[in-house]
Parts: structure tokens; sequence; C-alpha cells
């Protein structure tokens, strides 16, 4: 009885290793995405650009004209996009920008349809006669 309770013990600590703890789904740092990325213009001051893009998460103090915008996003405890933008000032001018951007966003009037009625079925938009 004894071996057969020991037995049981470490088989059900076995068992514990296949349970995972659920890892949430983590974005972090600045979206930059494409439609905003067409805003920017070279010639733009630092103040332009921050109401474009939003404040950047990395200003280096020995590197001040430079702005790095980063993104993570990490599912399921995996990073899963990495995305890196850049903006090179001279003074308080654009000199310069690139990097990696997330796609435009879809706004709701570019999903509607033109003219809804047109999409509906024909019998339900025919009167019904009674």
């Amino acid at each position: 009885m004894r071996t057969l309770l020991i037995a049981t013990l470490l088989a059900s600590l076995t068992a514990c290793s296949y349970l995972t703890p659920y890892k949430l789904d983590v974005p972090q740092g600045n979206a930059v995405t494409a439609d905003q990325v067409a805003k920017l213009k070279l010639g733009m001051t630092r103040a332009q650009v921050r109401f474009a893009l939003g404040t950047p998460l990395l200003v280096d103090a020995f590197h001040p004209n430079r702005w790095d915008y980063l993104y993570y996003d990490s599912k399921g405890g995996k990073v899963e996009q990495n995305k890196r933008y850049h903006v090179l000032f001279d003074g308080d001018r654009v000199i310069g920008m690139g990097g990696d951007t997330l796609p435009a966003r879809a706004s709701v009037a570019d999903k509607a349809p033109k003219d809804p009625r047109a999409t509906a079925a024909p019998e339900a938009a025919a009167p019904v006669a009674k």
C-alpha cells in the first residue's frame, strides 16, 4: 500500500510540469503606423514631430538629436513584433527618419459600403403586399 501511495504521488508531481501559467499579451512602446509617418516632413520642429508620433520612448543623453520609437508586442510570453523607428534632428528641425512601422489603421468609413441599400437583398427591399 505504501509503495502504491509513493508511486501515485510521484506520478502526480510529474504531471504538474505539463501545466503552464497563462501569459498575457503585452504591447509596449510607441505604436508608429504608416499613416502617422506619412504626416512627417523634413524641416518639421520637435514639437510637430511629438504631435504626429507622440513622445519618443527613448531619447539618448549621448545622442540628443535622435529620437527612437520602439514597439514590442508579445503574445504568450514570446515577442511577436519588434519595430523600431527613429527621427534625426539638426537643432530643432528634422533632417532624417526611418525604420519599421506598423500597417496603416483602417478607419470605419473605409470599411463601410458606398451605398448600404445597394448591398441589401432585393427581397428585403421590396414592400410586402397585403
